[in-house]
């Protein structure tokens, strides 16, 4: 018997057991207020939540008082019993007990339907289960009601709006308050909230989705396209530019204005229909055609840094995290079937060192063939296995996402995991057999005749704005030094110092280096503190003293006091960590 099958370490078990906790959470609200209507209320990846029709907002002191309730609930060590009844019947169970959205949900199952139901002591809910089989299976001082927001009934934002209840719980008490301090220094790391205390970027409803890049922002971002483009030199890659805007045609040859035209901006030019480019790839295929190919070219690795632009849902919105426009940092690579495994092992290798360099560790995810797909099978058998052997021959684990693969072909996915091990899907490997065949694109072999090449989609960082938003979160806004938008900056004790300050920060700058100066007559302790609240890497701090030595009394952002240093020693130390990119 598998032991971790029925504790938390078990996905399956933690399912189960929020479930159980929604169930609960129900029956606490119905109990304290009866005229309250139950929509649905499953479990989620991080807890579970009930939607809710209620006459009255759910606020803070009546969120407390229901967590009150549960706590009863589990302490009673209710049973769960499950039991069936014809559809008919169930209807009308429903309806006696006045839950409209349970009754609506029933009428949409077929007519000859068993539905069932949990009961637990007074209360019954209709659910398909599974659940524990009683409330006493859960810690009651170790659930937390986390917060409520609005919800359309069934999604449909012309449907009812209800109140969605959300919570989570933990078999230990210790192991909620762990929980409750990681989202509590989630909160503290929230880009949006950074990004405005850093000056990275700003959001205004003048362009809802379309972020604004301030300037130490745009230091951030061209620094990290600076190694992007670095790192693609050094792997083989030659970098194109393709337009923001092509006609119809394009886009109905690719397949777009047939499946993706709603969320594509769109526009007559000299009355021809054109749309903002969604992707990059229509224009990589047009590029690729530009010129006859032969077998010598192949591999081909073309890179774009392409500005995209997608029409997402206002409330879908979020920060970096979810915008309308982002540049995809994308890659096309063209190849014959035998150089397949090597070029995944290629991009592989690529994302292990760029992701090294953040810290940030992964894990790899299989996407098998869809139901909907396009292609031969056996064209899809050979391109899963050959994934799978890419990264087995790398000696790396993977898990397997079953019909998760785009229409077009498999893929790997690699979920990053950030310093409080939230994880985030940003690179992708994906093999298509399909843009080829629909772009009619062509290489001459050694056998002289015209061949069908394969090609891999990928990103590494997936978009720049929305790994900026990762990696802000991830080190708390303290960029290491070879990123940070400021690096250094010097700060004279009194007005005597100040030229020498400034001739200091001269020679830094000159090197490359990025430095301000704080010359304000404020007191030596405050200019430290704010830009230690900045989070600026170095602060360099001088004196007579330092002035008549050629030296620099040298800070960190974390407090520490390095003690005075010459200069030249000081530039050392700098020069080194930004070009080994020291975290």
């Amino acid at each position: 018997m598998d032991e971790k099958k029925f504790t938390f370490e078990s996905e399956e078990y933690r399912k189960t057991y929020w479930h159980t906790c929604s169930h609960v959470l129900a029956q606490a609200v119905k109990r304290l207020y009866p005229e309250v209507k139950l929509a649905i209320g499953p479990s989620i990846d991080n807890g579970f939540y009930y939607d809710m029709d209620s006459p009255f907002p759910f606020t803070p002191e009546i969120m407390e008082k229901i967590e009150g309730e549960m706590r009863k609930i589990c302490k009673e060590k209710l049973k769960l019993e499950r039991f069936e009844l014809p559809r008919e019947e169930a209807i009308k169970f429903m309806e006696e007990k006045e839950e409209p959205y349970k009754v609506e949900l029933i009428n949409d199952l077929p007519e000859d339907a068993i539905i069932s139901f949990y009961k637990q002591g007074e209360f019954v809910d209709l659910c398909a289960g599974p659940h524990l089989d009683s409330t006493g299976r859960i810690k009651g001082n170790a659930i937390k009601l986390t917060a409520c927001n609005s919800a359309y009934w069934r999604g449909d934002s012309n449907r009812q709006t209800l109140q969605r209840i959300y919570g989570i719980a933990f078999p230990k008490k210790d192991e909620l308050d762990a929980y409750l301090e990681r989202i509590e220094e989630a909160k503290r790391r929230d880009h949006r909230k950074l990004g405005k205390e850093l000056g990275l970027f700003m959001l205004r409803d003048e362009g809802p989705g379309f972020p604004f890049f301030l300037p130490k922002g745009m230091v951030l971002r061209n620094t990290l396209i600076d190694y992007w483009r670095e790192v693609h030199k050094r792997y083989g890659y030659v970098e194109v530019s393709t337009p923001m805007m092509m006609n119809r045609g394009l886009w109905e040859k690719s397949g777009h204005w047939g499946h993706y035209k709603n969320n594509m901006y769109t526009t007559v030019i000299d009355d021809v229909d054109f749309a903002i480019k969604p992707m990059n790839c229509p224009g990589g295929m047009l590029v690729y055609q530009s010129e006859p190919h032969s077998y010598r070219d192949l591999p081909l690795r073309v890179g774009e840094l392409g500005l995209v632009h997608r029409h997402e849902l206002s409330g879908a919105l979020h920060g970096l995290f979810r915008v309308r426009c982002f540049t995809q940092d994308d890659a096309h690579i063209f190849m014959t079937w035998d150089q397949m495994k090597d070029e995944i092992k290629n991009v592989v290798k690529l994302f292990d060192e760029v992701y090294s360099v953040f810290g940030l560790s992964y894990q790899i995810e299989v996407s098998t063939m869809p139901e909907d797909h396009m292609g031969d099978e056996k064209d899809w058998d050979f391109a899963t296995e050959t994934l799978k052997a890419a990264v087995e021959e790398m000696g790396k684990d993977y898990i397997i996402n079953e019909g998760d693969g785009a229409f077009y072909g498999p893929k790997l996915d690699f979920h990053l995991a950030d310093s409080l091990g939230r994880t985030w899907q940003c690179g992708t490997i994906q093999l298509d057999m399909q843009l080829p065949e629909r772009f009619e694109l062509e290489y001459v072999g050694e056998d002289g005749g015209k061949h069908r090449p394969v090609m891999i989609h990928r990103v590494v960082l997936g978009s720049i704005e929305r790994f900026i938003g990762v990696i802000t979160e991830h080190f708390a806004g303290a960029f290491p030094v070879w990123l940070a938008p400021v690096q250094v900056k010097v700060m004279p004790i009194t007005d005597r110092t100040a030229d020498y300050a400034k001739a200091v920060a001269e020679k830094l700058n000159e090197l490359g280096f990025r430095v301000e100066t704080d010359l304000r007559n404020e007191k030596i302790g405050y200019k430290i503190r704010e830009a230690q609240m900045h989070k600026l890497p170095y602060m360099l701090v001088v004196g007579d003293r330092e002035a008549e030595a050629g030296a620099v009394a040298v800070r960190t952002r974390t407090g520490e006091d390095l003690g005075a240093m010459p200069l030249d020693d000081f530039i050392a130390k700098l020069g080194e960590e930004v070009k080994t990119k020291a975290k």
